[in-house]
């Protein structure tokens, strides 16, 4: 706050709180638009959308829109953010590659985890949808950066899988960057069956032999 707005603040003695209130709807009106823009990226595809679209879906006209967002290539940045964001958030402290100290600690994290990706990628489908199908091929730049998160999900179950190793509930001859490779790989085969067939049953018999491999597969005999 500059000295001016704080002598302001200083004779005005309303001037806080409306300001406050200001910046919380300018925050709001920011998350709805990127909200907006990823319901619609999502069910019709980025080059199918425009800003108009997102707009129109507001109630908000177009100036508005670029009082928070360059463009449209800027807004599929910040929705990209917001759904990494999401995937961080629930996860949780509790989840951290180092929480668990021993194999039931680990049993217990793998099914935090496992219900917790259901939440965010199958029961808004919409999120693997944009992830997978429409943020893939805009451009080079947005390609590298979801590489990225490929990379980003890779270096974080081999940290699980490193310090299972470290604590001695895991393989010590456990090839923890390869196995957090393949990891990867069967979550994402996952996702896109169940995005395929979103039969509760099925899934639920999936997921868990997921878990099953990434406990019994490689916990220390």
């Amino acid at each position: 706050m500059t000295s001016h707005s704080v002598c302001e603040h200083r004779i005005i003695g309303f001037v806080t709180k409306p300001s406050s209130r200001i910046e919380r709807r300018k925050a709001e009106l920011r998350q709805e638009i990127i909200d907006a823009a990823f319901a619609l990226f999502a069910e019709q595809g980025y080059h199918a959308t425009g800003i108009a679209d997102i707009a129109t879906e507001l109630g908000i006209g177009h100036g508005t829109f670029y009082r928070y967002f360059s463009n449209k290539r800027d807004i599929i940045d910040h929705v990209i953010d917001d759904l990494a964001a999401r995937i961080v958030e629930a996860l949780g402290t509790d989840n951290a590659p180092d929480a668990a100290t021993s194999l039931a600690e680990y049993r217990m994290q793998i099914e935090r985890i496992g219900r917790a990706l259901n939440v965010i990628f199958l029961e808004d489908r919409r999120v693997a949808q944009l992830l997978l199908f429409q943020a893939t091929g805009i451009d080079k730049e947005l390609t590298m950066r979801l590489y990225g998160l490929l990379d980003t999900a890779d270096m974080l179950t081999a940290g699980y899988l490193e310090h299972g190793v470290d604590m001695g509930y895991l393989r010590a001859d456990l090839d923890t960057r390869n196995t957090a490779r393949a990891v990867t790989g069967m979550i994402l085969a996952a996702i896109l069956h169940g995005m395929r067939d979103p039969d509760e049953n099925a899934m639920s018999d999936m997921t868990q032999a997921i878990r099953r491999l990434l406990i019994d597969g490689v916990r220390k005999d």
